[in-house]
């Protein structure tokens, strides 16, 4: 009777040290394995984009070759003579590569050696081995839909999403101007920067990894590209200084980064479910978000703290998500919008005890509109707000009095669902765009439509 927990436990150990062994010998997989690690923790500096060291490690030829070192990076069937080992491999705990962040873990080096002893081979599917850059940008059959729209601060410039990049168009969309080609296949939010000489844009790879990409527009060249999360990110938005770029994570954090470092200076996990807009106090020294929780929260930024949620905490108060935050353009109050379909304005600050069951924060409610809103955004002056919403593959834009909440215009020839809405810097036209792959500019005060363009080209 003794003898039989003895004997057990020998044959687990058995089984769980042949199972570690069968683990350490099965073939590691390129695409399954060691892109993932490449993707989290290299690309962000070594791709078409942004080359470091003249090294790309997005294209197998171009990783295999190495860059600005003699020596090649991989040396199929011999890791020690590959100088990528080299780099990332850490020395009295400090490795050369990545420059910034912990080094990598022991397993993922210990992966990426043994896809090296293997034979380094590429198992890339085909349908996944397209990549794009500058001088190979996506070629379109048909129009993407539209996430996201901004015109820049002086009024030139329109940014227009697309697939894999950001198409900046001239403000009245008579010429495509430049095309801003980076990682990311779906791009969820593209926003200038207050003196509108850099360009924050979010997005990422689904089910894969997110990106933030911060771009010079001036010399459409990407200056900082930061994996973020394990999805697509969305959000993006300047500090009134420029210093500093906030996002949101479907980890449900919203997250803070320098504009000029990528380092991160903010993290917090407030919410209970995907993070989907953000913007800042009128000083910069709060963060206010929205969430697929329903709730816009408060946080601090110099001690990444918690304060207040802005909205009701009654159960059932907001009926679904929250979609669209946009920030006052000098009063700490915020439009927001989501699925309710009920354009909102509340106070950013609260200015008395809160009691279950109050929504005290809430200034205005604005009509609602059919089905879910998606984004939402104050004219330069307050003056007015606009809203887009779709409602059974019906898109719709409105204007509203930001002081009465009247209704002002309804803009003409909306297509499908409408995702993306945005002021031009003198309130006089609104452009929208959305599911069907168009964007149009219509007149604010009147609601008739201006021009209509498909933003990308089409063969």
């Amino acid at each position: 009777m003794t003898k039989q927990p003895i004997v057990v436990s020998l044959i687990l150990l058995f089984v769980v040290a042949s199972a570690a062994w069968a683990a350490d010998e099965k073939p590691a997989s390129y695409y399954n394995d060691v892109r993932p690690i490449f993707q989290a923790r290299c690309h962000g500096c070594h791709q078409p984009a942004k080359t470091g060291g003249e090294f790309v490690m997005t294209e197998f030829s171009q990783l295999l070759k190495g860059g600005e070192s003699e020596e090649p990076a991989i040396v199929p069937g011999k890791p020690d003579e590959s100088y990528l080992i080299e780099m990332v491999a850490p020395e009295d705990d400090v490795a050369s590569m990545p420059p910034e962040g912990e080094p990598l873990s022991a397993t993922e080096l210990a992966v990426i050696r043994r896809w090296i002893e293997q034979g380094a081979t590429d198992d890339t599917p085909a349908s996944a081995r397209k990549t794009y850059d500058a001088d190979h940008p996506p070629v379109y059959k048909m129009a993407p839909v539209v996430t996201s729209l901004d015109f820049s601060p002086d009024g030139q410039l329109l940014a227009v999403s697309g697939y894999h990049e950001v198409l900046l168009h001239k403000a009245d969309g008579s010429q495509l101007v430049g095309r801003l080609v980076g990682m990311s296949e779906r791009i969820e939010s593209a926003m200038f920067s207050p003196d509108g000489k850099r360009l924050a844009v979010t997005g990422g790879s689904p089910g894969r990894m997110g990106e933030l990409q911060i771009w010079s527009v001036g010399r459409k060249k990407l200056e900082l590209s930061l994996p973020v999360a394990y999805d697509t990110v969305y959000g993006a938005s300047f500090s009134p200084d420029g210093k500093l770029i906030a996002l949101g994570c479907p980890d449900n954090s919203m997250r803070i980064v320098d504009a000029d470092t990528g380092e991160q200076v903010l993290f917090n996990g407030a919410h209970s479910d995907w993070v989907l807009d953000t913007t800042f106090s009128l000083k910069g020294t709060h963060l206010i978000s929205v969430s697929r929780d329903r709730s816009m929260k408060l946080v601090e930024v110099a001690t990444e703290r918690f304060i207040d949620n802005i909205t009701s905490i009654t159960p059932g108060a907001l009926q679904g998500g929250l979609q669209a935050v946009d920030r006052h353009p000098s009063q700490d109050q915020v439009l927001i919008g989501g699925a309710d379909g009920v354009p909102k304005i509340y106070r950013i600050f609260r200015e008395q005890a809160r009691k279950i069951g109050d929504d005290f924060n809430l200034i205005r409610k604005f009509p609602k509109m059919p089905g879910r809103v998606f984004d939402v955004e104050f004219s330069a002056d307050a003056a007015r707000v606009v809203a887009g919403s779709s409602d059974q593959g019906q898109g719709y834009v409105q204007v509203f009095n930001a002081a009465d909440g009247k209704s002002i215009a309804q803009m003409d020839g909306q297509g499908g669902g409408v995702f993306a809405v945005t002021f031009s810097p003198d309130g006089k036209q609104v452009a929208s765009g959305g599911f069907d792959g168009k964007v149009r500019i219509n007149d604010a005060a009147t609601g008739k439509l201006i021009k209509s363009f498909v933003p990308v080209p089409v063969e």
